[in-house]
């Protein structure tokens, strides 16, 4: 029983030693407050967002992952991109429909013209 106690309180003065030393101590702590990581390299600002700009991504990780912020603004700058892209390939694509078309009307009205005197 003596035994058993023995080992209790050398267990307890242990982990208030381990504990003292992690969390006292102030300026002089083993494991002193840190800044959060921000975003260091973001996605450029001044123009259109490139495969490497979005290849070169990095976002810092936190205890509990990513910082939904940064995650949430470049997913959001991505999605309007994308978006601003899709719309332009689809009048681009429109454009070129329409232009097909009237080449196309052309070679047919052609043939006949030249057919009259």
């Amino acid at each position: 029983m003596v035994m058993f106690l023995f080992l209790v309180v050398a267990l307890a003065v242990v982990v208030t030693a381990v504990t003292l030393a992690v969390v006292g101590g102030g300026e002089s702590a083993p494991l002193p407050e840190t800044a959060p990581e921000r975003l260091q390299d973001a996605l450029p600002p001044d123009r259109p967002l490139s495969g490497a700009d979005v290849d070169s991504l990095r976002f810092p990780v936190t205890p509990r992952g990513y910082r939904m912020a940064d995650v949430d603004d470049a997913l959001g700058r991505l999605a309007a991109e994308l978006a601003e892209r899709d719309a332009r390939i689809a009048d681009l694509e429109s454009a070129l429909a329409g232009a097909r078309a009237a080449a196309a009307h052309t070679r047919l009205d052609k043939p006949e013209q030249e057919d009259r005197p």
